[in-house]
């Protein structure tokens, strides 16, 4: 919630004029309180994650012949029912493992001013470098928590859920056991914790992430992907032999970049 009370008040406040990014955010959020503001975390999740896969999960079913050759294991089509079955209940376990996580840190968050709400919203030259800092940060502790997920205890008891799609789809990346959920989100929060930010770059960053997962899980291999042009960023081609090799295998474990997995020796290409 934004404690000025009118624009003007905002504006003397700023010493300048707002930008009409800022007009638009003072109309939306200057009587909303910090908590719902916190809570958009959820619906930004159920939003790209409905989204995000969606155009590919139709162009598979309603143009096959453009779609197959470009997908990396084509034997392999989920129907739509399947699709809508992993999509459901993906989804819906996402959300309640992600509820009470965001009851449980918000007064963490508020206390410790993590996330600001208020204005001036932060500028493309403070955003950037917090998302930078922020998949790498997640990149790396995602690795190694990835890594003990497939120890033979964890890997029967926990992870076996998300290798139950051998060749994934995009809505397959939130496919996974309700603890699972709960360990992985906890490296896509650190990089916030450790570098506050806008609630509107943690949105973005959130929705980056989602995006992310999606695609590095989307089954396809397009030679004219912009994410090809990224430096040491993995993919789906990447993470779609990690799927394919299974339980059994002890490589590719990183989320978006490869560095991890080609300093600790365990990328397989």
């Amino acid at each position: 919630m934004i404690r000025y009370a009118t624009a003007a008040e905002v504006e003397a406040a700023l010493g300048r004029a707002m930008t009409c990014a800022e007009a638009t955010w003072f109309q939306y959020s200057a009587t909303m309180p910090d908590y719902w503001l916190w809570w958009h975390t959820a619906f930004v999740f159920l939003v790209f994650y409905t989204l995000t896969p969606l155009p590919l999960a139709l162009l598979e079913h309603l143009a096959p012949a453009v779609a197959l050759k470009y997908k990396l294991q084509p034997r392999v089509r989920l129907s739509p029912a399947a699709l809508l079955h992993c999509y459901r209940d993906s989804a819906r376990l996402v959300l309640l493992v992600m509820s009470p996580c965001l009851i449980v840190f918000y007064p963490i968050v508020k206390v410790m001013g993590i996330i600001r709400t208020g204005l001036p919203l932060p500028s493309i030259w403070e955003i950037a470098p917090q998302l930078v800092v922020y998949h790498f940060v997640e990149d790396y502790l995602s690795y190694w928590i990835h890594r003990l997920l497939h120890t033979k205890w964890a890997y029967n008891n926990i992870h076996h859920v998300h290798h139950e799609f051998r060749a994934p789809a995009g809505f397959a990346a939130s496919h996974s056991h309700w603890a699972e959920v709960l360990i992985l989100a906890i490296p896509t929060f650190v990089g916030p914790a450790v570098v506050p930010c806008h609630v509107t770059t943690h949105l973005l960053w959130f929705s980056v992430r989602v995006m992310e997962a999606a695609e590095t899980h989307c089954g396809y291999d397009f030679p004219f992907s912009p994410t090809k042009l990224i430096p040491f960023y993995g993919g789906a081609e990447y993470h779609d032999y990690h799927h394919y090799v299974g339980g059994h295998g002890q490589s590719n474990f990183s989320s978006i970049f490869t560095y991890c997995d080609f300093i600790y020796r365990t990328n397989k290409v």
